[in-house]
């Protein structure tokens, strides 16, 4: 057998003075994925993967779990429309969910599924919504795992289309008008009207009106705006009220405006300030009653919903109508105001502490009535009621062991009942789950659930350490093939509320950002230490695995505590954050991270960059990075860099802790079909297995 060797990697001398730091990029040459050089080397670590990255008898074992339990499907919230009502649902064996439509007690018929229009499930539905009438139905469609998809309109009755599509349109919301004659929607400018590099970016409001040119449609916001501004439109039920909100990137900080469109022309609205110039985070929405309601976390980091006129929504207008919550952080509300209904109720959605739960109000003074029951200790996924008003409301709802579901609420009788279940009928393990608390460095208490077979703990167990930790995002109680099969092959898999989530509110969030981003990792060094002291795990078996920003909660994982993991998994990461405002979508990230053109900023980034931190002759952890060639948002490069820099520093032998790369094509940053789900945890979970010495039986 020939002696194992990572592939050769030229070290370049490299050498740059930024902001009087010193700062070595050796692998700069691994930036340009058309390279011959980079082709060769990565060629080469495709070699190496498939020799030795996976145990194929675990990878099986693991993929036959993964594909049994991801058959459970799962369904959405329904979205109605009069008696028209719109769901989505993925039924056992579909690569994607279907989009479907429903009239009265009719039949069922499918409006969109994506496995059917593309066998190799590389297309994917991105985001769909009604008119107002229900009559028409704008949606976009990527194709080959790109992620830049098209904004499409069809007539519902007939499934034919109405219209051209509208392209540049990724992340676009759609406002329409009552009539269903118009929209509103958000586009990229051509690429023609911006500089080289900037493609992504450069965002407007356009009105298009059915039967138009596209080329013609009016700007109606955004001139004028930094080009990392993104935009959200919305209108009220009556097509009087137009809303607009403008945040800077992936930042909190909400701009809002509002205006009366029967006062002023649709291409051109009177735009009224709501919010300008001040760091907090708001959503607006006129709702039935006439009120702006206002979802917010300003002076309130936990959220509160306030009320105003929306004729005259200053500042020292708003009146508070729910009050921020010491511990549960403000998610959402709905009116329920219809027949039937001896007074109307606001119902408000939380998560304390990750775990969800709905409240009942008084909408005129939000006095509490009392709560909604709920089948668990779990996540809402969405809650919607009809827009016309009414008694019912729908909420989406999982947890570890339960696949998505839906739930209704009838207000006349408080009553909760399972509407929709999710369509597969599998067999789910028993696993036992517990929140447990533990302290951070600087003594913050941190929460963390763990999942684990149900039998007594006999020592220590193969482990996953699982976190993320920014943007505001929140790991809550979910159903999770991945999770679930690795407890059911006997190992505990753990995921840390880390601080820069939402799980705890805003001021969570900017705990782990920005010059505060170090607290994320401490957090996550301190969450390995609890599950190490507890007894849970050791550190010959415990691994952290995360994705995205989460691969960055990996790779500075293991390059400041190598001493605790024993493996890792790190899957579309950025690891190189002095350049990485130059690739992908990174200019939009600056306000969580900060940026390399500011000196002080620099240092926070250059204190924890997983690839500036790489110590020669330190003994790494075993590693695999798994990176999409589609991927628009985080770059390969980031993982190509990191992983050359560590084959080159670590003392572990190849045969013994290997520093691998999995690449994989015709995929992007996150939608992907059933069948490369499968395909891909199952060989993250078979490499963990190996390296934590966790014995995979049929």
């Amino acid at each position: 057998m020939r002696e194992l060797r990572y592939p050769p990697a030229e070290r370049l001398d490299i050498e740059e003075n930024l902001h009087g730091h010193t700062v070595h990029d050796p692998y700069r040459w691994l930036e340009d994925a058309d390279a011959a050089s980079t082709k060769e080397w990565a060629s080469a670590q495709d070699t190496l993967y498939q020799r030795i990255g996976v145990d194929q008898d675990s990878r099986e074992v693991f993929a036959e779990r993964l594909r049994s339990l991801m058959g459970a499907g799962g369904v959405g919230v329904p979205l109605w429309r009069g008696d028209r009502r719109f769901g989505v649902r993925r039924d056992p064996g579909q690569e994607h969910a279907v989009l479907y439509v429903r009239d009265g007690e009719g039949p069922e018929r499918t409006l969109i599924d994506p496995g059917a229009m593309d066998p190799s499930g590389l297309t994917t539905l991105d985001s769909w919504r009604p008119s107002p009438d229900g009559r028409l139905l704008s949606y976009q469609l990527s194709e080959g795992g790109d992620e830049e998809s098209l904004l499409r309109i069809m007539d519902v009755e007939t499934g034919e289309p109405v219209d051209v599509p509208i392209p540049r349109t990724r992340y676009s919301p759609v406002a329409w008008l009552p009539d269903g004659s118009a929209f509103y929607y958000v586009c990229r400018l051509p690429e023609e009207q911006v500089p080289d590099g900037e493609e992504a970016y450069h965002r407007r409001v356009y009105l298009h009106r059915l039967g138009t040119p596209v080329e013609e449609d009016p700007i109606v916001f955004g001139e004028g705006r930094d080009k990392t501004d993104y935009f959200g439109v919305s209108l009220s039920r009556d097509g009087r009220w137009l809303t607009l909100t403008s945040v800077r990137g992936t930042s909190s900080a909400t701009e809002a405006w509002i205006a009366d469109l029967s006062m002023s022309p649709l291409e051109s609205p009177l735009l009224r300030t709501v919010q300008e110039g001040v760091d907090a985070d708001l959503s607006p929405h006129v709702g039935r009653d006439g009120r702006l309601y206002l979802l917010t976390d300003r002076d309130a980091s936990r959220g509160r919903l306030c009320v105003v006129d929306p004729a005259d929504p200053a500042y020292e207008n708003w009146t508070t109508l729910v009050a921020e919550d010491p511990e549960a952080v403000l998610d959402g509300f709905a009116l329920l105001d219809g027949d039937g209904l001896e007074s109307p109720e606001l119902l408000a959605t939380w998560s304390r502490h990750a775990i969800s739960e709905i409240t009942r109000h008084d909408p005129a003074d939000g006095t509490l009535l009392g709560a909604v029951p709920m089948p668990g200790l779990g996540s809402l996924a969405g809650l919607t009621s009809r827009p016309e008003g009414g008694h019912e409301a729908w909420f989406g709802y999982t947890d570890n062991t339960h696949p998505s579901s839906v739930y209704h609420y009838d207000a006349r009788t408080g009553a909760v009942e399972l509407w929709e279940r999710a369509p597969g009928d599998i067999d789910v393990p028993e696993v036992r789950t517990e929140q447990v608390a533990f302290t951070s460095k600087d003594g913050t208490t941190v929460r963390m659930l763990v999942v684990s077979p149900p039998e007594a703990a006999d020592g220590p167990r193969p482990t996953i350490l699982y976190g993320y930790g920014g943007f505001q995002i929140s790991l809550t109680p979910a159903y999770s093939a991945t999770i679930l099969s690795w407890v059911r092959a006997g190992g505990v898999y753990a995921v840390a509320n880390l601080r820069g989530g939402l799980e705890e509110g805003e001021a969570w969030h900017r705990g782990g950002m920005l010059a505060a981003k170090q607290n994320v990792f401490d957090d996550c060094a301190a969450a390995a230490e609890h599950l190490i002291d507890t007894g849970v795990t050791d550190r010959d078996r415990l691994a952290v695995m995360g994705g995205s920003n989460g691969g960055l909660l990996v790779g500075s994982m293991v390059t400041q505590r190598p001493d605790l993991f024993r493996a890792a998994v790190c899957s579309a990461p950025l690891l190189d954050m002095v350049r990485y405002e130059r690739f992908g979508l990174g200019q939009l990230w600056n306000v969580e991270y900060g940026t390399a053109d500011d000196a002080e900023q620099l240092g926070w980034l250059l204190g924890y960059s997983p690839y500036h931190n790489v110590r020669e002759g330190t003994r790494y952890p075993a590693i695999l990075f798994t990176v999409f060639d589609n991927d628009t948002r985080v770059d390969p490069l980031h993982a190509r860099k990191l992983c050359a820099a560590l084959q080159h520093a670590t003392s572990a032998p190849v045969e013994e802790r290997p520093v691998l790369l999995r690449a994989e094509a015709q995929v992007g940053h996150s939608s992907r079909s059933v069948s490369r789900s499968v395909a891909l945890s199952a060989d993250q979970l078979a490499f963990l297995a190996h390296h934590l010495g966790l014995e995979v039986g049929r």
